[in-house]
């Protein structure tokens, strides 16, 4: 059931330029999911009866994914005042009057800031009937960061930001991690009187502190266990240690659902991935976005799954595969290469340096090495040789070939479509296949083979080549 005393307000806002990027920093993704996409799960998480989210720069970008992420969620535009302050004042402005709760604010770069953090924070904040709860952390170095600044009790003083700090000030390591709970009617009152009285002219929210403090209004800061949790990103380094962190967790939560990882500091596993117990899975491999592992299955070592299904006990190695259907007890790879629309039905086979793209192959069919496999429907317990070819492209358009059940083909064929081979037929080596196959027959390209006798030593005198055939045929002078 939804909270209905509580409203999230998610700052996104900002335009991030420590990123140095055309992509805005809202938007770089951690574990397959925009940064600003892991704030709207735990924001969702809470059940919130009212979630705001207040943008400004790239602004239809990130509505996008607001949009895609929580559709719940009510819009609100920054205007030309700048500052944390304003942002909350207009947020808190969309509210309905009658709501009478608390008020939530989390940023949008805190990717790692999860439901039961703030599950305890605003648990805290209500048992303590506090106008303002805000969560802090104790860091070895804090520089950046806004201070945490206590009376000698150790109640809650003020927050100073880094940049109008004392040189004292700077000296304290508890930092404000830039989340908050309010009670809605306090912040009502004194958001208005937020000024742009600082080294950056902006409306601070965290000016509202000093503001209750001073109608003497009971505000507290509670740290957290793990300063890890509420670490912010503003940089590409940062996003890499943001991106790691996460992965680590993902990794240790499938492991204790019974999944075998070799080496998890060379498995990467998107938060959208589900993988079932006992599937292994080997160095070096990525399991991205909604891709789905069933029971048994082995990946690795060295294989990208992007958007894939693959069924119980199928072995996928070395393989690189984007929305690709791999069936129960399948086997594919080393060195397989399945691109959109490659669908392997059960015990099928897609072997050593095979491409598939748009592709049905049947079950228990095998394409065992070194074939291109496009726009094809191959049906079930067929062989396609060595070095195939579905040349699919006449240069204008694409064109279909479909090879029937029971299929031998020989090595080094090309399949010129459209085609269609019948059932039970077989192809020769070396053959170009431009017409229809019936079923049981054999199609051969006949062309004799013609030997040139003494052709290299009249045509290549003095050559390795022709010494050696002189040799064989007993030519070479005495």
């Amino acid at each position: 059931m939804s909270d209905k005393r509580l409203a999230i307000v998610v700052l996104a806002a900002g335009q991030g330029t420590r990123m140095k990027s055309s992509l805005p920093k809202l938007l770089h993704p951690i574990a397959g999911v925009p940064m600003l996409g892991h704030v709207l799960a735990t924001a969702r998480a809470l059940e919130a009866a009212h979630v705001v989210t207040v943008v400004r720069h790239e602004r239809d970008r990130i509505v996008e994914v607001v949009n895609d992420e929580l559709p719940e969620s009510i819009i609100v535009d920054q205007d030309d005042t700048p500052g944390t302050g304003r942002a909350v004042e207009q947020a808190v402005g969309v509210l309905p009057q009658e709501f009478d709760g608390d008020v939530l604010v989390i940023n949008g770069d805190v990717p790692l800031l999860d439901s039961k953090t703030l599950g305890k924070l605003i648990d805290r904040h209500r048992a303590g009937s506090a106008s303002a709860t805000v969560l802090s952390a104790i860091l070895d170095d804090a520089t950046g960061y806004g201070r945490i600044i206590r009376e000698k009790e150790g109640a809650l003083d003020r927050i100073v930001e880094q940049k109008d700090a004392s040189a004292a000030e700077l000296g304290v390591n508890e930092i404000n991690a830039g989340v908050y709970v309010f009670a809605v009617a306090p912040l009502r009152r004194e958001l208005p009187r937020l000024t742009t009285d600082n080294v950056q002219a902006e409306k601070y929210i965290t000016d509202v502190i000093g503001l209750l403090r001073e109608r003497g209004a009971k505000v507290s800061a509670a740290p957290v266990s793990e300063p890890w949790v509420v670490e912010g990103v503003n940089d590409r380094a940062q996003l890499s240690a943001a991106a790691s962190r996460l992965n680590s967790l993902i990794v240790r939560g499938w492991q204790l659902e019974g999944v075998t990882i070799h080496d998890p500091a060379t498995t990467w596993i998107d938060v959208k991935a589900v993988l079932a117990r006992d599937v292994t899975i080997k160095p070096g491999t990525q399991i991205l976005g909604a891709t789905v592992i069933e029971e048994g299955a082995e990946i690795g070592p060295d294989t990208t799954l992007v958007d894939c299904e693959v069924g119980e006990d199928a072995v996928v190695k070395r393989t690189d595969a984007t929305l690709a259907v791999i069936g129960r007890g399948a086997s594919v790879g080393p060195f397989s290469y399945l691109r959109p629309g490659t669908v392997l039905d059960e015990s099928g086979k897609i072997g050593t340096f095979v491409e598939t793209k748009n592709a049905r192959i049947g079950a228990s069919s095998k394409v065992p090495h070194l074939s291109y496999v496009g726009d094809a429907t191959v049906g079930e317990g067929a062989n396609i040789g060595a070095g195939t070819i579905f040349a699919n492209y006449d240069g204008v358009n694409k064109h279909a070939t479909t090879i029937g059940s029971f299929v031998r083909t020989g090595s080094h064929n090309v399949f010129v479509a459209p085609i269609t081979i019948g059932d039970g037929a077989y192809t020769g080596a070396g053959t170009v296949v431009r017409k229809d196959v019936p079923a049981g027959a054999l199609a051969v390209n006949v062309a004799p083979q013609r030997n040139m006798d003494g052709w290299v030593e009249a045509n290549r005198p003095g050559t390795a080549a022709a010494d050696a055939a002189a040799a064989a045929n007993g030519n070479e002078e005495q």
